[in-house]
């Protein structure tokens, strides 16, 4: 399916607005928050046009967030405000980009992978961002910015008296936040695994080997050219950002090595979970060939007597005794248990 949705943009110009994902919603939904030290405002946009006219007419904060990409006219129109490149505008209908910032004379851009809650998965969220407005395009409804809202609320929170860089930052540290969230799951679903391996591994537990391992793929793709992003957020200055933010992106930027440094180490465990599996069935092959190894050995010299006093000759004194029958199965009994008492004291079972 990705495949069929990239080709629609083989022979277009450059520039030209494709929406390559996967319709998630019906409707495009806009939410407009605008906020200052003294008020918030909080509006359900039914238009472009009807947004623009409250952000040019408040002197604050604003933050437009737009759910669902497939309305090319929307993103146009907006991106028009904006005054962005037609490049840009491409960028932010192509769902499948690299994470990557953009910086321009009058604004930002910037494009990442944010950990979907409807199943952990990654889509794209786009930031552009002007001098007193950020506007946030997403594939669909359903974020990582809930508390970044409800501190919105509180007007003792500290971003409710700062700028947009502030804004920024914040939305960029909630979507790192919930990167160690999964890692932290699929750090316990290796733990699971492992256990498995070293109790009862079996086909299953080599199909969910095979699925850390092409999810690890994923993350490590989706989460490691965030290093260069944020590193790059720590270095810009004026307009956008403030020179006393540059402490606040350099802790981001700690933050997503700290990510990273995890993927490495998850990577290394994921690929050594392969090789615990094929040391547990090997470990459980000798078992069982030990078994068997003892059960064929005590059997050998029963089968050795069983055999001599099968064959029909004549001369076998031995077959006229009275109780030559059971004289051989004691023998064979007394065989037996002195093999298992030898094997037990070698320990060997």
């Amino acid at each position: 399916m990705k495949q069929e949705q990239s080709n629609l943009k083989l022979g277009l110009a450059p520039g030209t607005l494709v929406f390559t994902g996967i319709q998630k919603m019906q409707n495009v939904v806009m939410e407009l928050i605008q906020y200052n030290e003294d008020r918030l405002l909080v509006h359900k946009a039914t238009s472009i046009s009807d947004a623009i006219a409250r952000i040019d007419s408040f002197d604050g904060v604003s933050w437009l967030n737009i759910d669902g990409l497939h309305d090319l006219a929307v993103v146009e129109e907006i991106s028009g405000y904006l005054g962005m490149h037609k490049l840009s505008k491409e960028d932010i209908t192509s769902v499948n980009q690299r994470p990557k910032l953009e910086e321009y004379e009058d604004h930002l851009q910037i494009s990442l992978r944010m950990i979907s809650k409807a199943g952990g998965e990654f889509e794209q969220v786009s930031f552009v961002v002007k001098e007193r407005l950020l506007v946030s395009f997403q594939e669909q409804s359903g974020d990582t910015f809930s508390h970044v809202r409800k501190r919105l609320g509180d007007p003792k929170a500290p971003i409710r008296r700062k700028g947009i860089d502030y804004l920024l930052y914040t939305l960029v540290d909630s979507i790192v936040d919930y990167y160690f969230v999964l890692l932290e799951d699929f750090g316990d679903q290796i733990s699971e695994i492992e256990t498995e391996l070293l109790e009862s591994p079996s086909k299953e537990t080599l199909n969910m080997i095979y699925h850390c391992r092409k999810r690890m793929q994923e993350i490590r793709k989706n989460i490691y050219p965030m290093r260069e992003l944020c590193s790059r957020l720590e270095k810009l200055g004026e307009p956008i950002v403030s020179a006393n933010m540059n402490i606040y992106f350099r802790d981001l930027y700690d933050h997503i090595l700290r990510a990273v440094d995890g993927i490495e180490g998850y990577r290394d465990t994921v690929s050594g979970l392969l090789d615990l599996y094929m040391n547990s069935i090997s470990n459980k092959m000798n078992e069982i060939m030990k078994v068997l190894t003892i059960i064929a050995t005590i059997f050998i010299p029963l089968t050795f007597i069983a055999g001599v006093y099968g064959m029909n000759f004549d001369n076998m004194p031995e077959l006229h005794f009275p109780n030559a029958y059971f004289y051989a199965l004691g023998s064979m009994v007394l065989i037996f248990l002195g093999m298992l008492w030898f094997f037990k004291r070698k320990k060997w079972l």
